[in-house]
């Protein structure tokens, strides 16, 4: 709010609308000597004044409108990357190279515009392969890039893409252990794919019975808590909950867990004897 003071000098002998006369004859009212008397007008006014912003604007930064030319890297590997649509084909189709090196072709491929039907009838590798091959190399490549154990991954040269597509969900860490159990055991893809499912799963078990004489960090205890929860689902004493445990007890690492199903089949061999 803010309060304005004028003061506005007012003549007696002298309006601007009015003239005053002298002996019958207009005077000219500013030669005349006025005596005028203040007076003083108050007005009280509320002006808005908007804050002012209190906060120094930075100046966007100066963009660098160069940059140096960096050529997109290729997944296929050097000794494919002169070869057109016709000879990446012929490589596909004869498999004329190892399983890993020729998969980069065909997502190659693909964005030269095939299709997996494309790629499927000129090559013989169907579209399901395919989505193996790409995906089972990637598996791989996170692998070799963590962990530096060339016989580890030379293991997977020949077939490896059944087995490393099945661990695809897991972590990088979790790949180099399974991928080293995978090996260690001669898993074939169901296994491969059973001791995925049991890692991804074990930490949304927990509360259930024998959790806890399980290593999460091991994937053959989390391989061998899903058979322990299996061999649950049946009878006790039977058949198939003795060779469910027995499962469990052969895919078991830490000694915490085997100890765990030893006494499970001890125990249910034995009720199973009585009950014989």
């Amino acid at each position: 709010m803010v309060s304005l003071t004028a003061t506005i000098l007012k003549s007696s002998l002298f309006s601007p609308f009015t003239q005053s006369t002298t002996h019958g004859f207009p005077t000219n009212p500013i030669t005349r000597p006025l005596n005028p008397a203040p007076h003083t007008l108050t007005v009280t006014a509320n002006v808005s004044r908007k804050p002012q912003n209190m906060i120094p604007k930075i100046p966007p930064a100066r963009q660098n409108l160069y940059q140096p030319f960096r050529p997109p890297s290729s997944p296929v590997p050097p000794q494919f990357r002169s070869l057109d649509s016709a000879g990446k084909i012929e490589i596909l189709a004869g498999r004329l190279a190892l399983w890993f090196e020729y998969a980069p072709l065909i997502s190659s491929l693909y964005a030269e515009g095939l299709t997996p039907p494309n790629i499927e009838e000129l090559t013989g590798i169907s579209s399901i392969e395919q989505n193996r091959l790409i995906v089972g190399t990637k598996v791989r490549d996170s692998i070799a890039q963590s962990l530096h154990e060339p016989e580890l991954i030379a293991a997977f040269d020949t077939g490896g893409a059944e087995l490393l597509y099945e661990i695809r969900l897991l972590s990088t860490t979790q790949r180099v252990a399974a991928a080293t159990y995978i090996i260690d055991r001669s898993f074939d893809s169901k296994k491969a794919q059973d001791l995925a499912r049991a890692i991804k799963d074990y930490p949304s078990r927990r509360g259930d019975v024998g959790w806890v004489d399980f290593d999460y960090n091991l994937p053959g205890d989390c391989l061998a808590f899903l058979y322990y929860r299996q061999s649950r689902e049946n009878k006790n004493p039977s058949e198939q909950r003795t060779s469910m445990l027995q499962l469990a007890l052969d895919a078991a690492e830490s000694e915490k867990a085997k100890k765990k199903l030893e006494k499970e089949l001890h125990g249910g061999i034995f009720n199973f004897w009585l009950k014989s």
